[in-house]
């Protein structure tokens, strides 16, 4: 999971709605309690450490959230910066490397927007966050910033993945699990936007924050915009990168038109 706010009633106390949420803001408030425990999944660090232990220090994670797997990538003593456009998950990134007694630099900026006045051998995403970048536009603007962070010869790891529909038994169906101090959280799809022409699944949600005393909620849209192998190769090209490699995930080869999982490697284009 990672997603506009409005207020609800019921009869029960509702706090803390917002309007027109940014896309790059998606995880802030309550959201940001809730995906660290309802994740439905994680990414081991063994291929990032590889990445940046192959292609040289500094690393850069792009859209590193809480801290996983970067965390354990700087605890394995790896020289490796964090970057996410989430304030909130920045904070959560600091706090849980002090509890860890790392010590490391992470950035609150959207990747669009980069600017760290350094350059990276090694620059990766972890997953397939690319796809969260809302539009071709925007997607460009974030290729041609990291084009600018890459040193000469760094290369740039970007996952990416063609979603299917929300399976529709899903649709409404809500997740729930405690934080250990009677706090109950909750996550619900409860609409879907699949459009394919513009390569957008937009799924509403409503995310909740149940205690004794009462009920705070917040409904957000969740927007997926995904990338072909032929549309990112072509705007990789816009942004000025050389696409070096395009594997899908599964099969271990080139990617073609029916890969759906699928991870490119860039860099500059001389």
């Amino acid at each position: 999971m990672r997603d506009r706010e409005k207020s609800h009633r019921n009869g029960c106390p509702w706090r803390g709605t917002i309007s027109d949420v940014d896309p790059a803001d998606f995880y802030s408030g309550i959201v940001v309690e809730a995906y660290s425990k309802l994740k439905s999944s994680t990414f081991e660090a063994e291929p990032y450490a590889s990445f940046v232990a192959s292609h040289g220090e500094p690393g850069l994670e792009i859209g590193c959230g809480d801290g996983q797997p970067i965390l354990d990538l700087c605890a394995s003593g790896l020289d490796v910066d964090g970057v996410d456009s989430s304030l909130d998950m920045v904070n959560r990134c600091r706090e849980n490397a002090a509890h860890r007694g790392l010590h490391m630099l992470v950035h609150h900026q959207r990747v669009e927007d980069l600017s760290l006045g350094r350059r990276y051998p090694s620059i990766y995403f972890a997953g397939p966050t690319f796809n969260l970048l809302a539009d071709d536009e925007t997607a460009l603007r974030a290729l041609v910033a990291i084009r600018e962070h890459l040193s000469e010869d760094g290369e740039c790891l970007i996952p990416l993945w063609i979603p299917d529909p929300t399976p529709v038994d899903e649709i409404g169906l809500t997740r729930t699990t405690e934080d250990g101090s009677g706090v109950e959280l909750r996550y619900t799809p409860t609409s879907e936007v699949y459009d394919a022409e513009a390569r957008t699944r937009t799924t509403s949600t409503k995310y909740e924050r149940v205690t004794a005393t009462g009920r705070e909620s917040v409904d957000r849209d969740w927007i997926i915009h995904w990338h072909t192998p032929t549309s990112f190769t072509r705007l990789s090209f816009k942004a000025g990168l050389r696409l070096v490699d395009l594997r899908d995930d599964e099969t271990g080869q080139a990617a073609s038109t029916r890969s759906t999982d699928f991870t490119a490697t860039v860099r500059r284009r001389s």
